[in-house]
Formats: C-alpha cells, sequence, structure tokens
C-alpha cells in the first residue's frame, strides 16, 4: 500500500482519473475505496477535479452514502462538484435530495437544470420535469438535445399534446429537427399522445432515420391504428436497408394480432426463427403467442409456448386467453390454477371464455373466486359479469352485481370513477331483464355516453314492447348530435313495429340512406316486413320482399307467415310456405303455422299432407319447453310433463283458466297437457 501511495504521488491528476474511471466501468466498490483511501496521503485529496471525479465514480458504483459524504467535506466546491452529486441522486431516483441540493446550489449552469428535468422524466414525475424544463426555458438557458428530448418523454408520459407541440416548436427554431435522436423522440411523443399523422409527418421530414425511429412509428400504428399501416411501414423499412430488431418484430406480429392476419403472422415467424438472436426473446415470443392465439390458431400458440426458455406472466396469460376465446374453457383454468401469478388479465379472460361459450353460471362462480383472493375487478370484469347475469334472464343476480359495480367506485356521478362500458353492461342487462326502470335510472345518471349507451336504450325498449319510448330515446339521441348506425336503425323499426306506426317505420327506413348514409341490411329488411306485416299490409309486403335488393332468408319468411297467419291471408301464407320449406325445410315452425291455418279454415286434407311432408322429410315438431322462477326455485316444464311434484294441482288450474277463456270467446290453441 505504501508503495502504491508513493507511486501516486508520481502521476498526473489526469492519470488519477482515468485510475479512478476503471473503478467505474469494473462497478467495484472495493477498489474504488481503496484508491480513495491512497489519494488521501497525496496531494491529490484537496485537489477539487478528482474529488468531484470521485464523488462521480462513488454514484456508479452504488453508494449514494460516501458520495454525499465526499460532497459535504470538499473544501472548495465548483458548479462540477454540484452537478456531480446532483446527478448521483437523480440517476438513483432520490429525486427529494436531488431536489434540495439543487436548490441550496448557488449557481445553477444548464448541465444542472438537465440533470433535473431528465432526473424527474426517468423516474415517472412527468408533471415535475415539464416544471423544471418551463423554469429552464424562463431562465434562457440553452436547450439542449439531452433536456428537450427528456421533456418531450415527460410530455408523452402525460399524453400532453398542448406541452409537445411547444417543445417541438423549440427543436425546430434551435434546428435539431433533422438530429435523428431528436427526430425518435418527437415521433415517440407523438405516437404516445395518439397522434399518428402528426408522428408519420416527422418521420418524413427526417433526413436520417435508424431503427429506434422506424420502430417509434411503427409501434405508432400499431397502438393507435390504422394498424394495416405498421404492416406496409415494416415493408418500407426493409425495402429501404434497414435491418429490424427484435422490437420491430415485436410490434409487427402484434399487429398481425389485431388484423388477426395469420399468413403475415406466420411469415414473419419464419423470418425470425433464420435469427438466433431472436429465438429467445422474451417480448417477441411473448407477441407471437399471442398472435397465434388472437387468430385461434391454438396449437401453434402452444407450439411456441412450449420452446421458450423463459416465460413471465405475460406468457402464461396470452396462452390463457388463446384458450378462453377457442371456448377451451377447461384447458385454460387448467392453465389458470397453474400459474404462480394469477393477475387479472388472466381472471377476465377466463370469465369472458366461460361468458362466450354459454356457461355463465360458471363465469359467475370465477369471479366469486377471484373476489375471495381480494383481485380488485376492472370494467372489463364486470362487463363479462353483467353480460353473463343478462343471459340467465336472472335479475336478483343482476342487482347483487350492481352492488359489486358501486362498492368497487365505478359510480355514474360526479366524485368517483366513472366507466362509459359499465354502464352500458348494466343498462344492456337491466333491460334483458325485463328491468326498464332500473335501466333508465342507469341511463339517466350516466354524464357521458357513447353510441352504444344510445343503442341499449332504443333496443331494450323495443324488445320489452315500449316502441314510443324507444322512438323517443332515438330523437334525444339525434339532439345529442349522436350519429345513429345499423344497430339504432334495427331498434328504431322494432320499435314501430311494436307500436304499430307503419308511416313513422316507412320515414325512419328510408331515412337511412338519405339522412344517415347507410346501407340497409337483412335484418332491416326484416324489421320492416315485421312493421308491415303485423299492420295487415300484406300486398305491400309481397312487393316489398320481391323488391329487396337481397335474398330473403327464413327469418324473413317465418315473419311474412306469420302476418299472413295472423290476418287469416292463405294464399300468401301459402307462397311464403313455399319460399321457406325451400330455405329451413327442417324448421318444424313454418310447418306448424301452415297446419294452423288450414285447420282454422277447415281444410283437414290439407292439413293431413303437411303431416305426411314432415314425416318424409323428417321434420320433427321441437317439443314446447318454458320455465318459471318462485322463491328463487327455477321449475321447468316440457310438453305432457307429469313430472312436476305439485301436477295435479297445476293442472286442475289450467282447467279452470281454459274454462273462463272459452267463456270469453278466447280461441287459442291452449290444450292442457301440451303447456
Amino acid at each position: 500500500m505504501a508503495k502504491l501511495s508513493t507511486q501516486l504521488k508520481t502521476l498526473t491528476d489526469l492519470a488519477i482519473s482515468n485510475l479512478i474511471q476503471s473503478c467505474t466501468q469494473s462497478q467495484s466498490l472495493t477498489s474504488l475505496q481503496a484508491l480513495h483511501a491512497q489519494i488521501l496521503k497525496t496531494h491529490f485529496s484537496s485537489q477539487t477535479f478528482i474529488l468531484n471525479r470521485l464523488i462521480d465514480s462513488y454514484s456508479k458504483c452504488g453508494s449514494l452514502e460516501h458520495a454525499r459524504k465526499l460532497f459535504d467535506a470538499i473544501p472548495q466546491r465548483n458548479t462540477f462538484s454540484w452537478n456531480a452529486v446532483i446527478s448521483a441522486f437523480t440517476r438513483a431516483g432520490n429525486l427529494e435530495e436531488a431536489r434540495q441540493l439543487f436548490l441550496a446550489m448557488p449557481d445553477p449552469d444548464q448541465c444542472s437544470w438537465s440533470s433535473m428535468v431528465s432526473g424527474f422524466a426517468q423516474h415517472a414525475r412527468f408533471e415535475e420535469a415539464l416544471d423544471f424544463f418551463e423554469s429552464m426555458h424562463g431562465d434562457d438557458f440553452y436547450m439542449n438535445s439531452y433536456s428537450l428530448s427528456s421533456a418531450l418523454s415527460a410530455s408523452a408520459g402525460l399524453m400532453d399534446l398542448s406541452a409537445g407541440v411547444q417543445i417541438h416548436g423549440l427543436v425546430s427554431k434551435l434546428s435539431l429537427a433533422c438530429d435523428v435522436f431528436m427526430g425518435s423522440a418527437l415521433v415517440d411523443m407523438y405516437s404516445k399522445c395518439r397522434c399518428p399523422f402528426d408522428a408519420q409527418r416527422v418521420f418524413e421530414e427526417m433526413p436520417e432515420k435508424n431503427v429506434v425511429s422506424w420502430n417509434s412509428l411503427i409501434t405508432c400504428y400499431e397502438q393507435n391504428g390504422p394498424v394495416s399501416e405498421a404492416l406496409v411501414l415494416f415493408v418500407s423499412m426493409m425495402e429501404c436497408g434497414n435491418e429490424p430488431d427484435e422490437k420491430t418484430f415485436a410490434s409487427v406480429v402484434s399487429a398481425c394480432a389485431t388484423l388477426a392476419a395469420i399468413r403475415e403472422g406466420t411469415q414473419l415467424h419464419a423470418r425470425t426463427i433464420k435469427f438466433d438472436k431472436f429465438r429467445n426473446d422474451l417480448v417477441l415470443s411473448n407477441a407471437l403467442v399471442d398472435m397465434y392465439a388472437k387468430c385461434s390458431r391454438i396449437r401453434e400458440a402452444k407450439m411456441v409456448f412450449d420452446r421458450m426458455q423463459v416465460r413471465c406472466i405475460v406468457s402464461e396469460t396470452s396462452i390463457l386467453s388463446g384458450y378462453a376465446r377457442s371456448a377451451m374453457v377447461k384447458d385454460a383454468r387448467s392453465m389458470l390454477s397453474g400459474m404462480m401469478e394469477k393477475n387479472i388479465i388472466a381472471w377476465n379472460a377466463l370469465i369472458a371464455g366461460y361468458t362466450q361459450s354459454g356457461e355463465d353460471e360458471e363465469a359467475l362462480r370465477m369471479f366469486l373466486q377471484l373476489k375471495r383472493q381480494s383481485i380488485g375487478p376492472t370494467h372489463y370484469t364486470f362487463g363479462n359479469v353483467l353480460n353473463a347475469c343478462a343471459n340467465l334472464a336472472d335479475l336478483q343476480l343482476g342487482l347483487q352485481a350492481h352492488g359489486h359495480v358501486l362498492k368497487h367506485g365505478f359510480r355514474f356521478g360526479d366524485g368517483l370513477e366513472r366507466d362509459i362500458f359499465v354502464g352500458n353492461s348494466l343498462v344492456d342487462m337491466y333491460l334483458k331483464n325485463g328491468s326498464t326502470d332500473e335501466a333508465v335510472k342507469v341511463f339517466e345518471s350516466m354524464i357521458q355516453r357513447d353510441r352504444v349507451s344510445w343503442n341499449a336504450m332504443i333496443v331494450g325498449y323495443a324488445q320489452n314492447g315500449c316502441g314510443v319510448e324507444a322512438l323517443n330515446i332515438f330523437k334525444r339521441m339525434l339532439s345529442s348530435e349522436e350519429k345513429p348506425d345499423n344497430v339504432t336503425m334495427i331498434g328504431v323499426l322494432s320499435g314501430c313495429s311494436h307500436a304499430g306506426l307503419v308511416d313513422e317505420g316507412r320515414q325512419y327506413f328510408k331515412s337511412m340512406t338519405g339522412d344517415y348514409g347507410l346501407v340497409p341490411s337483412r335484418d332491416h329488411y326484416a324489421c320492416m316486413v315485421d312493421l308491415l306485416g303485423r299492420a295487415g299490409h300484406l300486398e305491400e309486403v309481397e312487393r316489398f320482399i320481391k323488391e329487396m335488393p337481397i335474398e330473403p332468408d327464413s327469418i324473413i319468411w317465418s315473419s311474412f307467415l306469420a302476418s299472413c297467419r295472423t290476418h287469416g291471408n292463405v294464399k300468401m301464407g301459402e307462397w311464403a310456405a313455399e319460399r321457406l320449406f325451400k330455405t329451413d325445410f327442417e324448421n318444424s315452425g313454418s310447418y306448424v303455422l301452415l297446419s294452423n291455418m288450414y285447420a282454422e279454415r277447415g281444410r283437414w286434407e290439407d292439413v293431413l299432407k303437411l303431416r305426411r311432408m314432415m314425416k318424409q322429410k323428417g321434420v320433427v315438431k321441437q317439443p314446447g319447453c318454458s320455465w318459471i322462477e318462485i322463491e328463487r326455485k327455477v321449475h321447468v316444464f316440457m310438453v305432457k310433463d307429469k313430472r312436476h311434484p305439485k301436477r295435479k294441482e297445476i293442472y286442475r288450474i289450467l282447467k279452470i283458466l281454459k274454462m273462463q277463456m272459452e267463456r270469453f270467446g278466447i280461441e287459442e290453441e291452449f290444450l292442457i297437457g301440451e303447456c
């Protein structure tokens, strides 16, 4: 040690600085402390330049405590001393101590301000970073690419487009826009502020582009749309001779997942396999699993997943979502059970899988398990839970789910978190359960509404036979300047049908193309057939069907046949039935409708002919089924059902009802034993 101390005395300050730098590069705190101990025995122990280098080295070796003690002990501090210790604390994320040091600094310079801006931006303290940047600009300090890029990063983090545009103006004034580093930061800022076309404009003005700038714009389109542009950009990148990296491939594969572009996704996968450096990249592998899963290629997704040397919760959640989306809910549940860490995305995927597979009760059971594990549900969780309650037509469960929504703060008034998606799900659930009053309460309490909100009310009212109310909501929708779509007009036309508003229905149907630029679909034509048929305008229906630009389907013919029966027009009923038998010969309903029409006219021979035809074609009349819930117990009844424990009492009441109906001249096909 004594020999080393003697040798140090003969060295220059630059040589000592290089020794300190070698300790920094090796990240050896022990070596740095040993070197510092020897420096203290030499005349360098009082040199501010050497002490500043030691402060910087201590911070980079992870010892803020030694850096601060050394700073406090410097006999003559200069600006570099302050900057070294401030930079050390900002780099380590100890921002409050950095702020105190900065405020105590006698004369901050450009480097001091830049350290504060970048330090706060890097640790997601974006508002404070912009405050420092504004003060720096106000004090007329020169803005370099380092401080400007940090400010752009803060603007992107806050999605503050206004601040980002102002910083862009400064960049242009300083002629830094041509710098590839600065240009990439601008593209990233516009991307995160969801302005893809502004990002594209900046990108096109860049004289030089690197892989970072290409990746920023590709990711921008992948996340903000139009997603297809991400694929177009990738092709352009390749044509320009820029070599893509793992981030490029991950973004483009994610774009393929969104577009369900399996052919392009498979080609990209094949390309990545050719490069060893991409094979084990975690982010890219996750993107490939997600892409195959979203394209319903669960076997390929599983192959990629099984070959991954390292997996994370994203990998497991992607494959679980693929199972759920492919209705493989057992595999999805098994995957969830084996996950060490179960996040809300995985739970949501499984609950959604059960709902989409029609296993609504199981979806609700999974929700209860989620609650027991104290995992906080999201708006997507409640959307699926409320959808399950709607499918089960269980108002009590729906009310309980609404209680959970309120408990978790998804309210629709002032003061707490608002979520339009959950509000829409609640409106839909109440309407599907026939509780229009509760649906109206939720709808009216929503501060913000979108087209889905209006459509839910309009269609829901129509489905519940409240045609006038549906049209009133539609008028309010137009007053709010929300444009109707095809779903809206189905609800409007259905509402007109239920309310018997024929003239209004005709007018609304014409307004689809004339006023709203919508092309009527088969469903809209079916609504018009139902509207005119219910009102008895059968000849108009016949002309309407013949003039339709699309081929009528079984729904349209069934609707017309039902109207013919209601109004006793056997001739048109035969015409409708004849075409219905061709499009849907296995549907027993059409045979029964025509048979009933014949029976009402006493044409028993035709009834027998229809029955023979059904037998020859193998058409079997589906047995009727009904159910009712009494005191939380569901009672199911099939045709000629004799299994219910209270069947004698039920049939006795049915007999009394039949007698009363006959007394009042009500003619219905109401046969005891067939209800």
